[in-house]
């Protein structure tokens, strides 16, 4: 995983987007205004702790089946206590990687890719999670 980190979330400008009321399954809700429940600003909706949260870009495959691939941007949240089953941020030897907290039957970081092994820790190991991961932004269209 990159260890690019971008702006603090609390130095975004706010920026309100119309959000459609109406769900879709196939098709586009119409543009009318009608159909407009409010506006929608992505700080509120991806961002509870502005000042406790960062930005990274995702390098690798390891939690694909997560849903979080090459170039995703993952919202981390350093506010939030890790939980087992949780998907954080977290330095191993140095190296900054993203993985699923197991603490259950005992401390390991799963990789969520069938690919790659667990990484376990015995009590001497020492883990240093930066966030809980909280959203993936996904750009469909490079």
């Amino acid at each position: 995983m990159s260890a690019i980190f971008m702006a603090n979330a609390d130095s975004q400008s706010k920026l309100t987007i119309p959000f459609f009321s109406s769900k879709i399954q196939a098709g586009f809700p119409s543009p009318a205004q009608d159909y407009i429940e409010r506006t929608l600003d992505l700080n509120e909706l991806c961002i509870r702790h502005p000042n406790a949260t960062f930005f990274v870009r995702v390098e690798g495959d390891s939690m694909i089946e997560a849903g979080i691939v090459e170039d995703d941007v993952l919202v981390v949240d350093r506010a939030l206590k890790a939980q087992h089953g949780d998907i954080i941020v977290a330095a191993v030897s140095g190296e900054f990687t993203v993985k699923q907290l197991s603490t259950k039957p005992r401390l390991q970081l799963i990789a969520r890719n069938k690919n790659y092994p667990p990484i376990c820790f015995n009590e001497e190991d020492e883990l240093n999670i930066f966030g809980v991961v909280t959203n993936v932004i996904r750009q469909i269209k490079r």
